[in-house]
Parts: C-alpha cells; sequence; structure tokens
C-alpha cells in the first residue's frame, strides 16, 4: 500500500514537473543547448503499485463471491447422491451386493414363515424399544453437535454436518424406494406383504426406522473409531432393527435391507466427505472438496 500511495503522489506530481521541464527545455533550445528527450516508454510501473491494477483486483474479487452454505450443501448432496445411485453398477461394489441381494431374495422367500416363528407377547413393548433405542441414539448426536457448537469443538461440529448430510441423503434414497414398493406390513390387507398395494410412503419396504439408525450409527462409529463409541451406535442400530421386527412393523427381508442400505450410505458419506484431521478412519485428502 506504502508503494501505491508513493506511485500515485508522484503521478499527481508528473504534469506540473513535465511542464516545468518542457519550459525550461524550450528555453535552453532557444540558447542553443540541447536536452535529452525524455523516453516514456522506456518508464516502467509495476502493475500491483497502479491503483487501476487493484481496481480490478477487487472487482474480480467482487464477482467471485465465496460458496454459501446452502449452495455448497446443495452441490455436496447433488454429488452424494450421484454416485450412491451410481455405486450399484461399480464392479469392486459387486460382491456385498451380490451378498446383500442374496440374503434379501432367501429372507423374501420365506417371509411370512419367519413370521409365524416369531415370539408373541406384547408386541408394542418391542416398537417402545425400538422408538427408545433411536431417540437415545438421535438425542445423543444431536447433543454432542451441540456441544461442538458451544464450546468450539471443530470434531463435534464436522461429525454432526456428517450426520446432516447422511440424513438428507437417505431420506432422497428412502422416500422413492418407499413409493415404488409400496409394500404391505404384517398384518395389513391379505398378510402376505404384497408390493404395490400399500399406497402412501409409511409402507413396509425398506424398513425405515433400521434405515435411518444404521445410517447415523455408521457415520458416528467411523467418526469416532473406539470400540465403546462402535458398541452403543451398532448396539442401538441392532435394537431398533430388532424392535421392528418383533414389534411385527417389517418383514425381515425389509429390515435386512434397510440396515444394509443406511449402513452403506452412512460409510458413502464419511469416506467422501470426512475430514482426517479428525478421524483416523479417514483415508482422503484435506484437499478433496
Amino acid at each position: 500500500m506504502i508503494i501505491t500511495f508513493a506511485s500515485v503522489a508522484l503521478l499527481s506530481l508528473l504534469p506540473d514537473a513535465a511542464f516545468s521541464q518542457a519550459a525550461s527545455g524550450l528555453n535552453l533550445q532557444r540558447a542553443g543547448v540541447t536536452m535529452p528527450a525524455l523516453d516514456l516508454a522506456r518508464l516502467h510501473f509495476p502493475p500491483s503499485d497502479l491503483p487501476e491494477a487493484d481496481a480490478r483486483e477487487n472487482s474480480t474479487r467482487s464477482i467471485q463471491p465465496e460458496e454459501g452454505l446452502v449452495r455448497r450443501s446443495v452441490r455436496r448432496t447433488l454429488q452424494d447422491q450421484k454416485s450412491l445411485y451410481l455405486a450399484p453398477f461399480k464392479p469392486s461394489n459387486f460382491k456385498w451386493h451380490l451378498l446383500v441381494l442374496g440374503g434379501f431374495g432367501a429372507l423374501l422367500a420365506t417371509d411370512r414363515r419367519i413370521e409365524k416363528h416369531l415370539p408373541g407377547g406384547n408386541v408394542n413393548l418391542y416398537s417402545n424399544i425400538s422408538n427408545v433405542a433411536i431417540g437415545t441414539l438421535s438425542g445423543a448426536l444431536t447433543a454432542t453437535w451441540i456441544y461442538g457448537f458451544k464450546t468450539n469443538n471443530s470434531k463435534a461440529k464436522d461429525m454432526g454436518y456428517l450426520e446432516l448430510e447422511t440424513l438428507v441423503n437417505t431420506f432422497l434414497i428412502y422416500t422413492p424406494m418407499q413409493l415404488i414398493g409400496a409394500r404391505q406390513r404384517p398384518g395389513e390387507g391379505n398378510g402376505m406383504g404384497d408390493f404395490g398395494k400399500h399406497h402412501s410412503v409409511n409402507t413396509s419396504f425398506p424398513a425405515g426406522h433400521p434405515m435411518f439408525t444404521w445410517a447415523m450409527a455408521s457415520t458416528v462409529a467411523h467418526e469416532y473409531p473406539k470400540p465403546w463409541v462402535k458398541i452403543l451406535a451398532y448396539g442401538a442400530a441392532t435394537a431398533v432393527t430388532g424392535g421392528r421386527l418383533l414389534g411385527r412393523n417389517h418383514w425381515a427381508s425389509d429390515t435386512l435391507l434397510g440396515s444394509a442400505l443406511g449402513y452403506f450410505i452412512g460409510s458413502h458419506v464419511f469416506h467422501t466427505r470426512c475430514n482426517p484431521q479428525f478421524s483416523t478412519a479417514c483415508h482422503r485428502s484435506s484437499d478433496d472438496q
């Protein structure tokens, strides 16, 4: 800035000096004395010292504003959705998808038999256990995120953002599957678990509670890869899955697929968006966007 001010001051004085020199040169020329010509082409001003350069630089910065949180979230979600929907077609994922689909197919063929052999008793108790488990996990994660903001804990805040992105991506996959599958729950219709008969979002396929719980559990277990965190997170997810099955809210095949999808989505979002400074389970570069 000092160089810039000095340059401006010099330029402001240049006209008077130039006219004075021109007048003196004219008088000396009349006296027969020749003055060397001033070659302006040889004068060099560094671009950074010119006020015009500063103006152009400031103008460029104003044209390129920083990306806001909303725009950044939308961009990242669209990128995640694209990669999630293309993931089944990656050769490296074939073996895992075949295992899940094989298990789903086997349970789908035996859903009604499994449902008949489930223990009886108070089915509402199992549903309540499931609700308590998912509520406890959600509350703990929310409290951790709030703690991150209150104490400016970057790792806790990062976990909260990853959980939010995970839930959004899970919802965007869960909802279309619910509408397309439209499967009846146990005890609905003819009790056969028919597809295409339940015309609303709250259907049996895939199991929503397990899907969202396993997504959250997978994210936090990767962000905090400690044994006790994994036990609590995956224990809560298992309790939710078991409670929804024993409570006759879903068929066995629905709970398996919902749990697998939730775990896959949570793991995918973590490994795509994680910060290696916060978790030893993150193996991506901190420069990746």
